[in-house]
């Protein structure tokens, strides 16, 4: 008597539907590529260096304190022209003969800070921080009644008696927006002006040429003088690699301007001396 046998049915799964996570991750990825083919064709256009790029500093009270208050009224256009005659310097050493690389107005004091970035966040918290971030500074800039800004500098002000260290600062060339954490303190000034050109630099691709372990600068790209014999001590910081190398492990912060130099290096990320 033969053996019945049987016929196995396959049968497929349905199909797994979508999950809301899965929908918003590629809506927020979707976003992002659009956001930053625009931010691309932007930062390209605007530093050709045919024409200045237009900056506009937002100076906020960051501690809310009645100095720092005090301070910001003090701030005009004129405190910042030491930046664009520095730049306007250093962009001739490399061959961009344009009188002024950019201009920098002072914009309207806003009363909040720009979202706080993340520490030791995942991808897609530091995703959802940079779509914040420039939604925000889209909003905050619209205060300003003027031409189309090219390069946003958030300045986080603080009374140095209730904060003698400050957050990290951030550079953004996703966006050209800066965000500076400085000093409310005349006497600070000139230093506040190195942190603020070192992440303005950042906003048109310039990276950071120091050691972030250390702090130190990075040799040979983040000395200013890297053919100087003897090496140490060096005149100058190269303003991306943050300090003066005094020693192979030893550096001082610059006090102002006039003793930072940019390099090469920097040069070329930036976009001159091709």
């Amino acid at each position: 008597m033969p053996h019945a046998t049987s016929k196995r049915r396959h049968i497929k799964p349905a199909p797994r539907l979508i999950t809301w996570r899965a929908l918003r991750i590629s809506l927020l990825l979707m976003l992002l590529a659009i956001i930053a083919m625009s931010a691309w064709l932007t930062r390209r256009n605007a530093t050709d260096w045919n024409r200045p790029l237009w900056v506009v500093a937002f100076p906020i009270n960051a501690d809310g304190s009645a100095v720092t208050a005090a301070y910001l009224d003090t701030l005009t256009r004129e405190s910042f022209a030491p930046i664009e005659q520095y730049l306007a310097e250093q962009a001739r050493g490399h061959g961009v003969t344009r009188a002024a690389p950019l201009e920098i107005r002072l914009g309207p004091h806003l009363a909040q800070s720009p979202p706080t970035p993340p520490h030791g966040g995942s991808v897609l918290r530091v995703v959802a921080w940079s779509l914040h971030l420039r939604w925000w500074a889209w909003r905050a800039a619209s205060a300003y009644d003027g031409p189309p800004i090219d390069v946003r500098l958030f300045l986080l002000y603080h009374d140095p008696a209730q904060s003698q260290r400050l957050d990290h600062s951030v550079g953004l060339k996703e966006g050209m927006i800066a965000m500076t954490n400085v000093f409310a303190d005349r006497s600070m000034a000139g230093s506040n002006l190195v942190v603020i050109a070192h992440e303005l630099l950042h906003t048109v691709g310039a990276t950071d040429k120091y050691d972030p372990a250390t702090g130190l600068p990075r040799y040979p790209d983040g000395y200013a003088e890297p053919e100087r014999i003897p090496r140490y001590p060096q005149s100058y910081a190269e303003l991306m690699g943050g300090r003066v190398p005094l020693s192979e492990s030893a550096a001082e912060i610059p006090t102002d301007l006039g003793k930072t130099r940019i390099g090469t290096g920097t040069a070329g990320e930036i976009g001159w001396g091709k």
